[in-house]
């Protein structure tokens, strides 16, 4: 293909450099005509089809997008609790039903277009700009895609972002539309406000017997013991299998003789400083210590103390100024500078300690050096290790087993939930490895489990022992949690009752300030704010609240922790709008993109009903490994 492309538009074009991330991120995300080999059809729309490893490879690129964006893993079975492979199937059917209309209408694209097309994308640009050769080789190999295969894809792409054009290209965001977004987005409002605190409740009493019960039985769900596992745990990391003990003497000192200069400390000096506003002022100055004048008389005159003008204990190089250094450093303990013409003012120092440089002793760091270099003897022999766990693993040897083989440390973890809670309620002491928790509750008693990365260096191995199945708990065993969440509900429902008491004052016509004293709370002001921009006392509810009426408008809301709000909102203030404003221009752009997007998802399901869509839901749900249902 890209041979052709070459003959056509005489042109070298073995540099297209990449691929498939473009079109995620072009009109549709996702290919709608890549890889469409074998493996049975997942749906058809008109002529076009969609077949099962064309999906399934749309699929997982989702799902290493969407692995990125949360910073771990997602697996095939996650992305279905996401929803994501509906989202996929209605990308593919959307380009299916766009190829098919532009093949319909006889849209195309000159190989001499598509090649320029190709070659200007920012995204294959190198960072010297040009054309790069080797991020596109990279990105296909990564993909597993020909280039004819990408080559055609962008075929694709290309007559569908004609046809999206036409359809809405020249669609602008009309200017009153444009003014009254910026002023929903722009406009501020002032409140007065009380804050009604849970303790305006007084005493609650405690509930009595009947009382208890009652509410437990409602609530039961709300006190159910989760399941909690307990696993057994193998570490193999540097760190691990350090045996400091076998460094010898001869190899701390060697490694103390190459590595002084992190043991060094360099000489500091305690520095006072005073600055003038002109060289004049400083070479005044100096003059006056030339003939008598102590330093601290200078620092008399200005009104400063020595805790003023002392920059600290600090070495050479953390004095910005040069000048101001060298002549720091050149004094003895005690001694005063002349005037010193540094980089942003003029200056006069004195040094009132002086600490030498020194090298810490090889004792002070001996432990250090000693733990250092078995770790790196160690972390050779990681990998090693690694190996023959999984050698005696595959020999059918259980971790314990393995502990014993190789003088490995197993450690029993105490149950925990889900939530890396333990029993108790506290947070479970669990290693820091990402994915452990989620990965422990896949798994079950019996399974054998693949190793876990530990940092960069290492690998944790685990076996569930135990799985204690959620239930329901009795209510002597969470009493003191049903007590204390009846009195929080109780506390509440009376909060409540006063802040609507409160509201119906405000409502009858009291102002703010009697009711607030009725309460024997004040009222406050608060800042200026925008919608959805909470501060302060202010909630995203009272946020809210604020913004659901005109100036005078009263309302109630929740506030923080446990709190009531009640306010009256004093001042509405609608933004200056210009059109050509900068901040307004992008609005515009960005509002118009939004309604040539809604122009053609509205064509797009239009499309759809005309050239009819069929789904296999038997085929889909075999390749998200749901097993087969009626289509």
């Amino acid at each position: 293909m890209l041979d052709a492309l070459r003959n056509s538009a005489k042109s070298w074009l073995a540099k297209l450099l990449i691929g498939l991330l473009v079109m995620s991120f072009a009109i549709w995300g996702i290919s709608g005509n890549l890889l469409t080999i074998g493996g049975g059809n997942i749906a058809t729309v008109g002529d076009q089809k969609i077949t099962a490893i064309e999906f399934e490879n749309a699929y997982r690129r989702r799902l290493d997008v969407l692995g990125r964006q949360l910073g771990r893993p997602i697996t095939p079975a996650q992305g279905a609790a996401f929803g994501v492979p509906g989202q996929v199937l209605g990308q593919l059917v959307a380009e299916a039903a766009l190829n098919e209309v532009a093949q319909d209408l006889n849209l195309g694209i000159s190989d001499e277009e598509l090649l320029t097309l190709i070659q200007r994308d920012p995204s294959f640009q190198s960072a010297s700009g040009g054309f790069d050769r080797n991020r596109l080789a990279q990105l296909l190999a990564a993909n597993q895609v020909t280039e004819d295969e990408f080559v055609e894809s962008r075929r694709l792409l290309a007559r569908r972002q004609q046809l999206a054009e036409g359809l809405a290209g020249g669609v602008n965001a009309p200017e009153v539309f444009l003014e009254a977004v910026h002023r929903h987005a722009n406009e501020t409002r002032v409140v007065r406000y009380m804050d009604l605190a849970p303790e305006l409740t007084g005493e609650i009493a405690m509930p009595d017997e009947a009382t208890l019960e009652a509410f437990f039985d409602e609530n039961k769900g709300e006190f159910r013991a989760p399941e909690y596992r307990a696993v057994s745990i193998l570490e193999v990391t540097p760190e691990k299998i350090a045996r400091p003990e076998e460094v010898s003497t001869d190899a701390v000192r060697d490694a103390y003789e190459r590595s002084q200069s992190r043991f060094g400390e360099p000489e500091k000096r305690r520095i006072l400083q005073i600055t003038y506003d002109s060289a004049e002022a400083a070479a005044e100055a100096a003059a006056k210590l030339a003939s008598g004048t102590t330093f601290e008389d200078l620092l008399e005159e200005q009104s400063l103390t020595e805790e003023d003008a002392d920059l600290g204990l600090i070495a050479r190089d953390a004095l910005f100024d040069s000048a101001i250094a060298d002549a720091a450093f050149a004094l003895r303990e005690g001694e005063t500078s002349g005037a010193i013409d540094g980089r942003l003012t003029d200056v006069i120092v004195k040094v009132s300690q002086v600490q030498p440089a020194r090298t810490r002793p090889l004792e002070e760091v001996e432990d250090t050096l000693r733990q250092e270099l078995a770790e790196a003897t160690a972390e050779r022999e990681v990998l090693d290790l690694h190996d023959e766990v999984e050698d005696a693993r595959a020999g059918g040897a259980t971790l314990a087993e393995v502990a014993d083989r190789f003088g490995l440390e197993l450690r029993k973890l105490a149950p925990f939930d889900s939530a890396g809670s333990a029993e108790d309620g506290t947070e479970a002491q669990l290693p820091d490895v990402r994915d452990f928790i989620s990965e422990v509750f896949q798994s079950d008693v019996g399974v054998e489990n693949d190793p876990l990365q530990v940092g960069r260096r290492g690998f944790l191995w685990f076996e569930v022992n135990e799985v204690t199945p959620e239930r329901e708990r009795e209510l002597d065993e969470v009493r003191d949690q049903v007590v204390e969440r009846w009195m929080s509900r109780e506390r509440a429902k009376r909060l409540d009752e006063i802040a609507k008491t409160a509201k119906d004052e405000l409502d009858s016509g009291k102002t703010l300030e009697e009711v607030a004293a009725g309460l024997g709370v004040e009222v406050k002001i608060s800042e200026p704010f925008t919608r959805g921009n909470p501060s302060g006392d202010l909630t995203a509810a009272a946020v809210s609240a604020a913004f659901s009426g005109p100036q005078g408008t009263i309302a109630g809301a929740e506030g923080k922790d446990g709190h009531r709000l009640l306010l009256a909102v004093d001042e509405v203030s609608a933004p200056a709008f210009f059109a050509e404003a900068g901040e307004v221009a992008q609005l515009g752009q960005r509002l118009a993109q939004d309604l040539q997007d809604s122009i053609v998802a509205q064509y797009v399901g239009a499309m759809e009903n005309r050239v009819g869509v069929s789904i296999d839901q038997a085929a889909l749900s075999r390749v998200l490994g749901l097993g087969a249902t009626d289509g």
